[in-house]
């Protein structure tokens, strides 16, 4: 099948700042409701949902089915515009891109989308920190949402070491790429980690997630700035036991999904986000093997494109 992408600017509600959009479907159109992916606390939508792993990323494999995929990078992230505090020393400035600030941004580009396919409604798709930023959306904006997807659902938890840094949060902090394979492997056994993926890939994707910060060669080793919002979230609402959204005023059905070897949003979250959906119209949980917080990019991706494509097509 023929595919037609198409990449889009916009206004993000943030200070002027725009956002990246990017769309892949099939050449010929589709007939499904939009579907719009949100990415984590780290890494950009442009890197996670339309990466090629093996010559074909999510986001192929969606509009190869006939989906209208889409994805936005958030403000300070991948090809997004970015707050002049990402310029600036990240002890100069407070955190920022907030929880709030990226459910702005998202509602924005559902309107978008919205708009352009003449459509009532989409799907949504969040991934890690995008699940409480579509479950924001999907419960402060029902008019948008048809359906809710939550891979990697974040929720309330004694610590999360997978974004934690020390003292108080500036403005952004750093990421190299050894730390994120770092963080990939965390508490995995030689066995497990040969499971996954293999080295080279995890070490290509992790370079590539560097460079999607286009100031990362300003430094060596190279590094990503990711903004600390997200961060600041953590400290003052998940660890303390407060979520930055109510999963029971969620109506539409959804659908949570998680690798069981998944130490960051682990099955565990996935299942207190899950008992608390007693009125979405629909409900299901899902628990893959053999895949971590990064299971869109390892081996067992498709058993997780196959779910996720099975529970939106309606």
């Amino acid at each position: 099948m023929d595919i037609a992408t198409e990449d889009h600017r916009v206004d993000s509600g943030l200070d002027g700042l725009s956002v990246f959009v990017r769309n892949k479907r099939p050449a010929a159109g589709s007939s499904r409701p939009p579907v719009l992916f949100v990415h984590g606390a780290t890494y950009p939508s442009s890197v996670v949902f339309d990466y090629p792993v093996e010559g074909v990323s999510w986001m192929d494999w969606m509009a190869a089915r006939g989906f209208d995929a889409w994805c936005v990078d958030l403000p300070g992230y991948g090809l997004s515009d970015r707050p002049a505090a990402l310029s600036q020393p990240a002890d100069a400035n407070p955190p920022t891109v907030s929880t709030a600030d990226a459910e702005t941004a998202v509602t924005r580009v559902a309107e978008f989308v919205l708009g352009r396919r003449r459509a009532s409604r989409l799907s949504l798709v969040g991934y890690s920190w995008g699940t409480a930023i579509c479950g924001g959306v999907a419960t402060r904006r029902p008019d948008l949402a048809g359906r809710l997807v939550l891979s990697g659902a974040l929720w309330c938890r004694e610590s999360m070491a997978g974004i934690r840094i020390q003292g108080a949060p500036g403005a952004w902090r750093e990421v190299t790429a050894e730390a994120i394979v770092q963080r990939w492997s965390v508490n995995l056994d030689a066995a497990q980690l040969a499971a996954i993926a293999d080295a080279r890939h995890m070490q290509a994707w992790a370079e590539a997630a560097v460079a999607s910060d286009p100031g990362s060669g300003r430094a060596v080793p190279p590094v990503l700035r990711a903004p600390t919002g997200v961060i600041d979230d953590v400290q003052k609402y998940w660890l303390q036991g407060k979520a930055t959204w109510d999963p029971s005023a969620v109506q539409v059905p959804t659908l949570v999904v998680v690798g069981d070897w998944d130490r960051e949003t682990t099955p565990e979250q996935g299942r207190q986000v899950f008992e608390r959906l007693p009125h979405a119209i629909e409900r299901r949980m899902t628990v893959i093997g053999g895949g971590t917080h990064s299971l869109l990019l390892e081996r067992q991706r498709h058993q997780l494109y196959r779910t996720v494509g099975e529970f939106l097509t309606v």
